[in-house]
């Protein structure tokens, strides 16, 4: 099936729903996903998933599962219940927690993408070893996305720096979520590992997380607009 919303997800990184809801309402659904964290779920709840989805919004519930694996796979089923597109969860829980969430939303009608995240965009490798890994983080991130992949995830959410290896590596099908995005113009902020929209595409990626570079633009929709425009001059 043809994904006609295309790979940009856009991270609505505010505090209250009212911030984040007079943000979508100026984009379209159709050209865009959005991605609620901790930030936002935590202040809003359950809420904020209802008000995107009756926006028409496809919504990424980003709050990172690690946990026993019988509480993993319950929040996973409450997020798919509450109508998320896609569910993540740390693939350094291991493949036990990953095997239970995927059986769990199996039995699910019409299960949400379960992703798995790798390695944090804001780490590099003095943080890894700061946390006891002395890999890098491509060496990381590797053996991380191996894992989920051998767990039956849909995919992982990496770099856009490791998307390239992580293609090669784990074939045409693996589901690539890269956050990180920014264009030349664009301050990196607390990112450590970020490429271009462009260059993450043909990388690998199957999807972008966007954040600032919308949500903080003076017209978001038109920063939208001109991030769509420079994938399609590609």
């Amino acid at each position: 099936m043809v994904d006609t919303k295309g790979p940009l997800i856009v991270a609505l990184d505010f505090d209250t729903a009212t911030e984040a809801l007079d943000l979508v309402d100026l984009l379209d659904p159709d050209t865009c996903r959005v991605k609620v964290g901790k930030q936002l779920f935590t202040r809003e709840g359950p809420a904020i998933l209802k008000a995107l989805g009756a926006r028409g919004f496809d919504v990424f519930l980003d709050l990172k599962f690690h946990d026993i694996p019988n509480t993993v796979a319950n929040a996973c089923v409450a997020a798919a219940e509450q109508g998320a597109w896609m569910v993540n969860v740390h693939a350094s829980g291991g493949s036990r927690m990953m095997v239970a969430a995927r059986d769990a939303l199996a039995k699910l009608s019409n299960p949400p993408k379960l992703i798995a995240v790798t390695v944090l965009t804001s780490m590099a490798s003095e943080d890894l070893l700061e946390t006891g890994t002395p890999a890098s983080p491509m060496e990381r991130v590797l053996l991380l996305a191996e894992l989920a992949q051998q767990a039956g995830m849909d995919g992982v959410v990496c770099s856009a720096q490791e998307a390239q290896q992580l293609r090669a590596r784990l074939g045409p099908d693996f589901n690539l979520v890269t956050p990180g995005i920014r264009l030349p113009e664009n301050n990196v902020g607390d990112q450590r590992r970020v490429l271009s929209p462009s260059d993450a595409l043909a990388a690998g990626a199957n999807y972008l997380v966007v954040g600032r570079p919308i949500t903080a633009a003076p017209d978001p929709a038109g920063a939208l607009e001109h991030i769509r425009s420079s994938i399609e001059a590609d």
